[in-house]
């Protein structure tokens, strides 16, 4: 028996109302779940028994708006993107000067090798070219060929004058 406050009287108390609320549920929404729950499944043609038929897809999900953000914000982040951006390529030009100057170090290297191979060389100009045709495989295999304008130009020319 409910009181006129919605209350209902507890028993053993002599009839005299406490102060308990009764819970109504919403009978409603109950049938409707045991409705769904009593239609038998069926087994799935694909045969994979064990899958939720309920599964919904992504794109079938209600998607909210984002949170706008503000415009200070907006502008705050887009320089810290920008100094960032900065950084990022201070850096790669650092390295890619760093690696052209070691290219530079490196062709100066080898070219002043090669001078100071060409200057170390002991020439001798050979004007009999049969000398060469009796020379050994071996000794033809050491034997290039170079510019010897500079060289003949360097060595004071022979004259007949001068040997008599």
């Amino acid at each position: 028996m409910e009181g006129a406050r919605g209350v209902t009287p507890v028993p053993g108390d002599g009839g005299s109302e406490a102060a308990v609320p009764v819970r109504r549920r919403r009978k409603a929404a109950k049938k409707r779940k045991e409705a769904v729950a009593a239609i038998p499944r069926g087994k799935p043609k694909s045969g994979r028994v064990w899958k939720d038929p309920g599964k919904k897809r992504f794109s079938h999900m209600i998607q909210d708006k984002a949170l706008r953000s503000s415009w200070a914000r907006k502008l705050r982040e887009r320089q810290e993107k920008k100094l960032v951006q900065d950084l990022a390529r201070q850096l790669q030009d650092g390295k890619r000067r760093e690696r052209e100057e070691k290219k530079r170090r490196r062709e100066e290297n080898t070219k002043r090798r090669l001078e100071n191979e060409r200057k170390a060389e002991i020439v001798q100009v050979i004007r009999n070219p049969l000398k060469l045709k009796r020379a050994k495989k071996k000794h033809l295999r050491r034997v290039e060929k170079r510019d010897t304008l500079a060289l003949l130009q360097k060595a004071p020319v022979r004259s007949k004058a001068a040997l008599e």
